[in-house]
């Protein structure tokens, strides 16, 4: 499944030790994300991430467009809620993935919920969407 990584500033730290711990579910998968935060996870994991453009410089939006494309299986969105910078972004991709039935994480609790789901099995109906 294609898994899709997103995270303002003040999380980026969340992400990088969230797919330290779920690394071995993650390595199944094929990972994208906005530039910083792809580049991050790389670092920490040895696992091979596509990055996009920084979230600011138009990363959110190539996600938003795999989105649109049926591309993207699962998004995690590590979003700080006091960030309001980008915040018409942050709408635009919740509402892509609402649109297009895809699972959204915008917190560890969530995040980790989807993951344990993915390896369990039980998001294999995005198959059927392809």
């Amino acid at each position: 499944m294609n898994i899709g990584f997103v995270a303002h500033e003040s999380k980026k730290k969340l992400m990088q030790n969230f797919c330290i711990a779920y690394r071995g579910i993650l390595m199944k998968h094929k990972l994208f994300a906005t530039g910083t935060t792809g580049r991050l996870i790389e670092e920490v994991t040895n696992l091979t991430v596509h990055k996009y453009l920084a979230g600011t410089l138009g990363g959110e939006q190539q996600i938003g467009a795999q989105i649109e494309n049926n591309d993207i299986d699962l998004i995690i969105f590590m979003r700080d809620p006091e960030q309001f910078t980008g915040i018409n972004n942050v709408h635009k991709l919740v509402q892509l993935c609402d649109s297009h039935n895809i699972p959204l994480a915008t917190n560890v609790a969530t995040a980790e919920l989807l993951i344990k789901a993915l390896d369990r099995g039980d998001l294999d109906w995005r198959e059927f969407y392809k």
